[in-house]
């Protein structure tokens, strides 16, 4: 399987993501990957690996970079040959089976419905974030791909978030809920009590509302909203995380009983870290896009790249888009 990477995107190009790249090398034999981006700045970290993986590894250049700041739509008009638009041509061509970035999320999401279109019977695709829970990881659709939503899209975000835990996560029956301001059927406005109807009719195992404070309780395995509130909530578990970090250490700095109690706790930190550590899940596929793109944090390490690389390949085994197309055609 062929999958092309985003040389230049992210906070640590290129070096991450060419360490990414080979660690997700050395995990699949079957796996081969087209580094997409400037070539005379990738090519002197690539050479050390070419004798190990021979045509495993290859370089397809790309001249232009679309950067964080730049506006998706306009950049992508402009920059013909930036490492997204080539990384695109390559999938829509068969050239590779799926392609991540961890750089501009605007531009992969509009490049791939530029490029690729949606899959039939899909009316947008959506983002697929991934929670941390007490009960394991939950879906979160949408995280950010579409800001103002109507209930037959969010319907359809359901819908595609529990074939992806049905196959990608090994839930048979997963749980799907809507994320509201309380439990009650009657809460929320337009948009969620019409959802809230609609996915009540649906051959789903629909659990009703879901309240922000109960998403770390692992109470449902998909939480369906629109891209405005997903990435809201998405940023903020990232932040709070990050916040229950800093806080650990600056606390148990105080005084050397702290300190002790922190290295009898460090087999169990050690866990609960590993948990909340967003590299482990890789990054986020574009669920309903005639074609298979995985976006990544832009901070992300060479760990986050490799677990999206690899999210990225199981996606392609699994026939994701095959039934997420024949469930939502047959409607």
């Amino acid at each position: 399987m062929h999958i092309a990477v985003d040389a230049m995107g992210g906070d640590h190009t290129p070096a991450v993501n060419i360490e990414g790249a080979i660690e997700a090398l050395k995990c699949q034999e079957d796996l081969s990957i087209i580094l997409v981006g400037d070539e005379k700045v990738i090519n002197p970290l690539v050479i050390p690996y070419y004798q190990g993986f021979g045509d495993r590894l290859s370089i397809r250049h790309a001249s232009e970079v679309i950067t964080m700041h730049d506006s998706p739509a306009q950049a992508l008009r402009k920059k013909k040959d930036s490492s997204v638009n080539v990384m695109y041509g390559l999938h829509k061509t068969k050239q590779v089976a799926a392609v991540i970035s961890s750089g501009n999320t605007g531009a992969m999401i509009t490049g791939g419905l530029m490029t690729l279109r949606r899959l039939k019977g899909v009316r947008r695709p959506s983002l697929a974030g991934v929670l941390p829970t007490e009960q394991g990881i939950s879906i979160l659709l949408d995280s950010g791909a579409n800001v103002n939503c109507k209930p037959t899209h969010l319907v359809q975000f359901a819908e595609m978030g529990a074939i992806y835990c049905q196959r990608m996560l090994d839930k048979d029956t997963p749980r799907v809920g809507l994320l509201n301001i309380g439990e009650e059927p009657t809460k929320g406005n337009e948009l969620a009590l019409e959802t809230y109807e609609l996915l009540s009719e649906l051959p789903l195992n629909f659990i009703g509302n879901v309240e922000g404070r109960d998403i770390f309780k692992g109470v449902a395995d998909v939480i369906v909203c629109d891209g405005f509130i997903g990435n809201i909530v998405l940023k903020f578990a990232e932040g709070t995380i990050g916040f229950l970090k800093s806080a650990l250490r600056k606390h148990t700095s105080k005084s050397w009983l702290a300190k002790g109690g922190l290295l009898l706790l460090a087999p169990t930190l050690a866990a609960i870290t590993k948990m909340m550590d967003y590299s482990e899940y890789g990054g986020a596929p574009l669920l309903g896009l005639n074609g298979v793109s995985v976006v990544c944090h832009g901070g992300s390490n060479a760990k986050a790249l490799k677990n999206g690389i690899l999210v990225a390949r199981r996606f392609v085994e699994n026939q994701v888009n095959q039934l997420i197309q024949a469930k939502l055609t047959l409607k």
